[in-house]
C-alpha cells in the first residue's frame, strides 16, 4: 500500500504484520455485533422451523440485533469474539501485513505495480492467511450461529472457545477445523483483492491528484470505498462459506453442494442474505481497520526511532 508521509521511512515487514493484526482486532471489537447479525441472517432459512412463526425470526440488521438482545442478552452479540480476535491476529497480520512484500515480489522489486501484480499479491496473501487462520474462523462462525435459547430445540454446542477447538477436533477430526477451507480460500482471495487493491489504488489516486494529504480523512475515504466494493463482490461466496462452516457433519457433501442446495431451495436471493449487515460491517470494518493500521504503523515506527540526542 502507498506509504506514509514523506518524513517516514518505509516500515519493516514485522511492523506491518504487527500493525495489521492489531488493527484487525480493533476493527473486530468495534464491528463484531454487525458481523454476528450478518451470520444469523445468512444461516436463516437453511433448516425448516420446528415451531410456527420461527421461520423468519430475524428481519434486517438492526432488527436482528434488537431481537438477539431481547431474547438472548447483549452478550450474544459478542459470541465468538475470542475466536474472532484469534482470527485477526493470525489472519489480518498475514493477508494485510504481507501484501506489500508480495506486491514487490511480483513486480521484482519495482515500486510501479500494475493491477495484475496487485491482484496476484492479494490472492496470494489471502490464501496464505486461510492456511493459518481457518480453525479460528470455523470456531467463530459456530459461536456466532449458536443460539442461547433453550426452547428453540437446539443444544448449545460449545461451552468455551477452547472447548470448541477441542470438541471439533475430537468429533469431526482435525480436518473439521479446516472445514470450508476451499470456499474460504475463494472468498478471501476475492475479499483480499477487493479490499487491498481498492484501498491501494484509491489512496494512490487521492495522493497523486492532491485531493487530500496522507492523513486520516484520506484513509477513511479509501477504506469506505474498499468496504463497498468488497461487499458487492464477496457476498455470495461469503454466504456459502458461512452456511457450510456452520453445517452439521454430512449435511452438505461440499461447498458446491451447499451452493446448489441454497439455489434450489431458496433461490438466487439467498446468496445475498445479510447483504445490508455485510455492507455495514465490511464498510465500517475497513474504515476502522485501515485508519487503525496506518496510525498503529506510524506509532510503532515513531517508538522505534532512537531518541534525539539532548543539546
Amino acid at each position: 500500500m502507498v506509504g506514509g508521509g514523506s518524513a517516514d521511512l518505509g516500515p519493516s515487514v514485522a511492523v506491518k504484520i504487527f500493525s495489521a493484526g492489531a488493527a484487525g482486532c480493533v476493527a473486530d471489537l468495534v464491528t463484531f455485533p454487525l458481523d454476528t447479525a450478518k451470520v444469523r441472517l445468512q444461516i436463516q432459512g437453511e433448516s425448516k422451523p420446528s415451531l410456527k412463526g420461527q421461520g423468519m425470526k430475524f428481519r434486517g440488521v438492526f432488527g436482528t440485533i434488537c431481537t438477539m438482545v431481547k431474547t438472548e442478552g447483549p452478550r450474544s452479540l459478542y459470541s465468538g469474539l475470542v475466536a474472532g480476535l484469534h482470527r485477526q491476529m493470525s489472519f489480518a497480520s498475514v493477508r494485510i501485513g504481507l501484501y506489500d512484500t508480495m506486491k514487490q515480489f511480483y513486480t521484482r522489486g519495482s515500486e510501479n505495480a500494475g493491477i495484475g501484480a496487485r491482484l496476484m499479491a492479494g490472492c496470494t496473501t489471502g490464501g496464505m492467511a486461510v492456511t493459518f487462520a481457518q480453525p479460528t474462523d470455523v470456531v467463530k462462525i459456530r459461536f456466532q450461529a449458536q443460539s442461547r435459547l433453550p426452547e428453540n430445540g437446539s443444544v448449545k454446542r460449545y461451552s468455551s472457545t477452547f472447548d470448541a477447538y477441542k470438541t471439533i477436533a475430537r468429533d469431526e477430526g482435525v480436518r473439521g477445523l479446516w472445514k470450508g477451507a476451499l470456499p474460504n480460500i475463494t472468498r478471501n482471495a476475492i475479499v483480499n483483492c477487493s479490499e487491498l487493491v481498492t484501498y491501494d489504488i484509491i489512496k494512490e489516486l487521492i495522493l497523486k491528484y492532491n485531493l487530500m494529504t496522507d492523513n486520516m480523512p484520506c484513509h477513511f475515504v479509501a477504506g469506505f470505498s474498499a468496504g463497498f466494493c468488497t461487499t458487492i463482490v464477496a457476498s455470495p461466496v461469503d454466504v456459502v462459506k458461512t452456511r457450510f462452516m456452520n453445517s452439521t457433519p454430512g449435511k452438505y457433501s461440499g461447498a458446491m453442494n451447499c451452493a446448489l442446495t441454497m439455489l434450489m431451495k431458496e433461490g438466487p436471493t439467498a446468496f445475498y442474505k445479510g447483504f445490508v449487515p455485510s455492507f455495514l460491517r465490511l464498510g465500517s470494518w475497513n474504515i476502522v481497520m485501515f485508519v487503525s493500521f496506518e496510525q498503529i504503523k506510524r506509532g510503532v515506527m515513531r517508538f522505534q526511532r532512537p531518541m534525539a540526542p539532548s543539546l
